[in-house]
């Protein structure tokens, strides 16, 4: 079965669009968005407002762990005092 649907394929490829026109902006700010994955991610977003069929978000709490996790483990042990 698909894990995204038509609604999803159509607001990711009008994104990609935009973005190579140079209209696309993003958020609160209205930045001009020149990464990839940033107009994809704003395409997803769209086709959830639209009600299209795209699997939800992985929770903040949970990416912000894994983040945290690798920084603590490339420092060095040694407290100076």
């Amino acid at each position: 079965m698909a894990k995204y649907g038509r609604k999803a394929s159509q607001k990711v490829e009008k994104a990609m669009h935009e973005r190579k026109r140079g209209t696309l902006r993003s958020g609160r700010s209205r930045k001009r968005v020149t990464s990839r994955k940033q107009a994809i991610a704003i395409g997803l977003s769209e086709a959830r407002r639209a009600g299209g069929k795209v699997p939800r978000k992985k929770s903040s709490s949970s990416r912000k762990r894994s983040s945290s996790r690798k920084r603590s483990s490339s420092r060095p042990s040694s407290k100076k005092r």
